[in-house]
């Protein structure tokens, strides 16, 4: 199994070379600053057990924030951007009359290989808003696997009230409860889940709690 090192290598092929560093400088975008309550709940579940380090898997775009803030608390941060992953278009390949179709199998071959029980807890994030439809239920599942048995994860939805033009967000955590949002222009919003749809998506999972913000978007805590 990688380290949390060799994840971040994989995740930035080639990410050293000027080009994609200036690449990376030119689509960065102002950041807002937003209390996340669920956020707050998420971190004051994240206990040690004795001296084993928690390994935490972050699915949004690399935040070196994240991984400074998480490993400051003595935890072992993993990052896979699965959005940023599943636009590769060698995964859409011709289906049956020449029909586009999303290559699952060959995703999950490249992306996400971790055993069972890996992880204490996952930063969803917005992820499963943006990605391509076959990936969502086959994600959600890979993802169960992978957490221990009561590990916790946290999503964020847009509510019924936001538009197709609502952006992707980067997050970066700078408190326990309070994050900054970097907009990801480019990324077109995919779907709004409704609370049946959010709990029926994790069905499987022991507990999930709501928390509705002030703008549009329903945080969720879900325990395995």
């Amino acid at each position: 199994m990688g380290s949390p090192s060799d994840s971040f290598r994989r995740w930035f092929r080639g990410a050293g070379s000027s080009q994609s560093r200036s690449e990376e400088k030119n689509v960065s975008a102002p950041r807002t600053s937003r209390r996340s309550t669920a956020l707050g709940d998420f971190m004051r579940g994240l206990k040690p057990q004795g001296e084993q380090k928690l390994h935490v898997l972050d699915l949004g775009p690399t935040s070196p924030n994240n991984i400074a803030f998480l490993t400051e608390l003595g935890m072992r941060v993993y990052n896979e951007d699965v959005l940023r992953a599943s636009q590769d278009a060698s995964y859409r390949v011709a289906g049956k009359e020449g029909a586009e179709q999303f290559d699952e199998s060959r995703f999950f071959a490249d992306n996400l290989a971790y055993g069972s029980d890996h992880f204490d807890a996952v930063l969803f994030w917005d992820t499963l808003e943006y990605l391509p439809e076959p990936l969502v239920v086959p994600l959600v599942e890979k993802i169960q696997g992978m957490v221990k048995p009561h590990g916790t994860l946290l999503a964020f939805f847009h509510t019924k009230d936001a538009g197709p033009e609502s952006s992707a967000y980067r997050y970066h955590i700078v408190q326990p409860d309070t994050i900054e949002l970097e907009p990801k222009p480019g990324i077109r919003l995919q779907r709004v889940f409704q609370n049946r749809h959010i709990e029926n998506l994790f069905k499987n999972f022991a507990s999930r709690k709501f928390f509705l913000g002030r703008d549009n978007i329903r945080e969720v805590i879900l325990v395995r």
